[in-house]
């Protein structure tokens, strides 16, 4: 279990939030990560992991509705896809050391997304990789619930390349991908592992969950006006690198 947590674990999650939310995504995979690296049971890591996410973009996701910005028809096709894998994902079993390779891999491949350049604006019609990018949703969706990650911050630059909407709009997309996967891998993860573990999870990880708020809030309302987008997002690159090669270089 895991036990009393140390201020810098805490402090973690929240520049983890920060910087994810200020670019529009959840940062699950560095939440296990982080997890791993303390020591935490692996198979707890997806229960906090997924929680976080899900507190880190309702914020975003709702923001997004609100403002108009969601292309639902597009949208809801790509979710519906990924979400019931998300949940397969959740209840499948997976030993240790694959995991753990598993979230490894992801958060080399996470930075390595973030450094591709976001434009402001999609110019052009949409090319013919749009109508092909709901097939990236359940693999997406699969290794959400499998590991603890949402999904969208992989789902965003395929979206981007396809000139699939507006940016607006592809991030509105990403953030609420983000959100139904987590749900629904939270809702695997805890039929796999049973409520009663779910609510230990939680109840020790509270002060994690009450640090993503915070830093989900400063990120989204405040870090992309005091720094550059594109700076964040090479700040939160290296920090997911660093991570990810420290992960794989203990297995």
């Amino acid at each position: 279990m895991i036990g009393a947590v140390p201020a810098l674990l805490a402090f973690s999650f929240l520049v983890t939030a920060l910087l994810y939310a200020s670019v529009g995504f959840g940062g699950g995979s560095t939440y296990s990560a982080l997890l791993a690296l303390s020591g935490l049971d692996y198979r707890l890591l997806p229960l906090v992991s997924l929680a976080c996410n899900i507190l880190v973009v309702l914020g975003g996701s709702i923001r997004f509705a609100r403002a108009g910005l969601v292309p639902w028809k597009k949208a809801l096709v790509i979710v519906a896809l990924g979400a019931p894998a998300s949940f397969v994902g959740g209840l499948t079993p997976i030993k240790e050391v694959t995991f753990l390779t598993l979230l490894g891999v992801s958060l080399v491949l996470t930075s390595l997304t973030m450094l591709i350049p976001v434009r402001k604006s999609v110019d052009g019609a949409p090319t013919m990789l749009a109508r092909w990018m709901p097939i990236a949703a359940a693999p997406l969706g699969y290794l959400a619930g499998l590991v603890g990650i949402g999904g969208g911050i992989f789902l965003a630059p395929l979206l981007h390349l396809a000139r699939w909407n507006e940016a607006r709009g592809i991030a509105a997309t990403a953030s609420l991908f983000i959100f139904v996967n987590s749900l629904f891998g939270l809702a695997g993860q805890m039929l796999k592992n049973g409520p009663d573990l779910f609510g230990q999870a939680i109840g020790a990880a509270l002060p994690l969950l009450i640090a993503v708020v915070i830093g989900g809030q400063i990120g989204s309302l405040m870090a992309s006006r005091l720094l550059p987008p594109q700076w964040i997002r090479r700040l939160t690159a290296l920090l997911v690198l660093v991570v990810g090669i420290r992960l794989l270089a203990g297995l």
